[in-house]
């Protein structure tokens, strides 16, 4: 018999590490989830340790390969945070914070130190601005570079060496490959592909030393997510984590993106959803723990104001992204639920009715609601209290890191009502939030249709169906709840050889290998010939039962494509194609393309000549 394989995932979020071992078919063995530590040594400022973080990221791997042989992982993939990790020339730990303890050396994703270096960027107006939304984010590694240079010159800056994205120190920690992902460089750093570093961008706001050396501070070396790093693990990550030397290792995505890869291409036939039949560009894919982030493809780039991007392949390959996003979501829930008066008595409450914990708080706040509305919808019950949640800024589509959160409708009541009442309404006000953002791509040229919805807040029932009711779309929960450690293990898949590629497949299970669809079509636009290696039987197979062999059949699901004519099978159609000028168009394999479109129309579209 022959012996299973297997994927490692890792997922590092804000709050925890967490790795799943997955199987070829894309299902979820085991899992396993570590806290790390979080500081904040001064307000706005947060910090954290990449030698925690790894630690956390080595307990969990071997806690989910216990059991098996080593030799049975294929391959390991990571994502994280978008948190800027520092290290001096002997690869060090340097202190990012004015307390000067080296073990803190990670800036936060959510680290708002920078807003002031961040809005002066945005008045400088440079270029690279269109392609996050027109505003720079305190949230990106410009500002935070910045920051570091104008307030910590000698304990940090110019003892450091190497500038990580998260996720790209964990792929070298693993490898030793100071490769960087294009996902982190392109969605944070400003880096553009195929012209790679803007050096009058990093000139003009003070950080020309780190274009010397050919950028090698910040990354010399790109690769595209999912790429082999290196020879594989090393002989000393290998023993961290448990696993054989030379395992495969992907080139790494941030940890929003890789959830998003994780549920965008599912398969949703028979559900009669609107995205149904459509390009994978009418899907959303809404990414809910901490913060959320709303993952929105185009064939081409479009420009989104106050929303990141357009970013080339940073999620689905040679397909262009547009990130918006809420900086407190989850982290908003906790923080309105836990500070009102009554959140002993919750506490208590939900003890009683599920004493194993959990989410036993919010499965109680939702229960306890439905009690509250009886008859009526319960959306009702927050028609006279309403919530601003820009807490923590406004991160899309207004785009303003310094605006506050608001409140208002408030009684004397401090009750345990009352507290629900609340909580729904900031789940109100996130969904709101959402459909501002849904408005804002709509207006750029986006055509959403369906919402794919994944992460920690995907497990409560009220702020999925809020996100329906609010945004007016259906919302799409993955069968494997994990999207987030999935996508990651994809990644490992990919780099193992054993699946050539992320692309978006006909169907999740990881075995099937990827389509390799094609078309013949001459300088007129007509079709002469086609070929499909799917298993439907619709590729050279035909009867030949007529002159023309027609196959009448059509390859919706792996070309993405409707044309008139009829697709004719290569082996007997009877046409000197030699004699043509002819097109012959390789597909990005189960990418869903326009509908209807006709064969000149493609043609256009691909502007590609044979």
């Amino acid at each position: 018999m022959t012996e299973d394989v297997y994927y490692v995932g890792v997922d590092v979020g804000t709050a925890s590490v967490r790795a799943a071992l997955v199987t070829r078919y894309g299902d979820l063995k085991t899992t396993a989830q570590e806290p790390i530590s979080i500081w904040e040594p001064h307000a706005d400022h947060y910090v954290q340790s990449s030698h925690d973080i790894w630690d956390k990221c080595c307990l969990v791997v071997k806690e989910v390969t216990r059991g098996i042989n080593r030799s049975q992982v294929r391959g390991i993939g990571f994502d994280a945070t978008c948190s800027l990790v520092v290290l001096d020339r002997s690869f060090q730990s340097v202190a990012v914070n004015k307390d000067g303890e080296d073990e803190r050396n990670v800036v936060m994703w959510m680290d708002h130190r920078a807003a002031e270096q961040a809005a002066r960027i945005t008045r400088a107006g440079h270029r690279v601005l269109s392609r996050v939304g027109g505003v720079m984010s305190p949230e990106m590694q410009p500002p935070k570079l910045l920051w570091l240079k104008e307030n910590l010159r000698e304990s940090c800056w110019n003892k450091a060496a190497h500038f990580f994205d998260l996720p790209d120190f964990l792929s070298w920690k693993a490898t030793g490959s100071l490769s960087r992902s294009l996902c982190t460089l392109v969605c944070k750093w400003t880096y553009c592909p195929p012209e790679g570093w803007d050096v009058s961008f990093w000139t003009s706001i003070g950080l020309k030393d780190l274009t010397e050396n050919n950028f090698s501070k910040i990354g010399s070396e790109t690769c595209s997510p999912g790429s082999p790093l290196g020879d594989g693990l090393t002989q000393k990550a290998a023993a961290d984590l448990g696993l054989d030397p030379g395992t495969a290792v992907g080139a790494s995505l941030i940890d929003a993106h890789a959830g998003g890869l994780g549920v965008i291409g599912a398969d949703v036939k028979g559900f009669q959803l609107p995205c149904e039949g459509q390009p994978i560009t009418s899907r959303m894919a809404m990414i809910c723990g901490t913060s959320s982030c709303h993952m929105a493809i185009s064939e081409q780039p479009l420009f989104v104001p106050g929303v990141w991007g357009p970013c080339l392949s940073a999620m689905v390959p040679h397909l262009w992204l547009n990130e918006g996003g809420q900086s407190a979501t989850g982290r908003l829930i906790d923080h309105m639920v836990t500070g009102h008066a009554a959140y002993t008595q919750l506490q208590k409450k939900a003890q009683q009715r599920c004493p194993a914990g959990g989410d036993s708080m919010y499965s109680y706040l939702n229960s306890h609601l439905s009690g509250l509305a009886a008859s009526s919808a319960v959306d009702l019950l927050g028609s006279s209290l309403h919530v601003w949640p820009d807490f923590h800024g406004n991160r899309s589509p207004l785009a303003d890191p310094t605006l506050k959160g608001m409140v208002v409708g408030l009684s004397l009541s401090q009750s345990l009502d009352d507290l629900a009442v609340l909580y729904l309404c900031t789940i109100q006000a996130l969904a709101l939030g959402t459909r501002h953002i849904l408005e804002a791509m709509t207006e750029a040229g986006h055509d959403i249709k369906t919402i794919f919805l994944c992460g920690g807040l995907g497990k409560n029932a009220l702020f999925v169906q809020v996100h329906a009711n609010a945004t007016g779309l259906p919302v799409v929960l993955p069968d494997q709840t994990e999207a987030v450690l999935v996508g990651a293990a994809v990644l490992g898949a990919c780099a193992s050889g054993d699946h050539g590629t992320i692309q978006v497949k006909h169907s999740q299970r990881m075995n099937d290998p990827p389509l390799r669809p094609w078309v013949a079509i001459a300088k007129d636009g007509q079709i002469l010939c086609c070929h499909c290696t799917c298993m439907a039987g619709l590729g050279e197979t035909c009867s030949h039962s007529s002159e023309n062999c027609s196959i009448k059949a059509f390859h919706m699901k792996c070309l993405g494509i409707r044309v008139p004519q009829r697709w004719f099978c290569p082996n007997c159609k009877k046409l000197e194609v030699k004699q043509k000028k002819l097109f012959l168009l390789r597909f990005f394999p189960g990418i869903y393309y326009r509908k209807n479109m006709d064969a000149t129309s493609l043609l256009k579209w691909y502007n590609w000549v044979g």
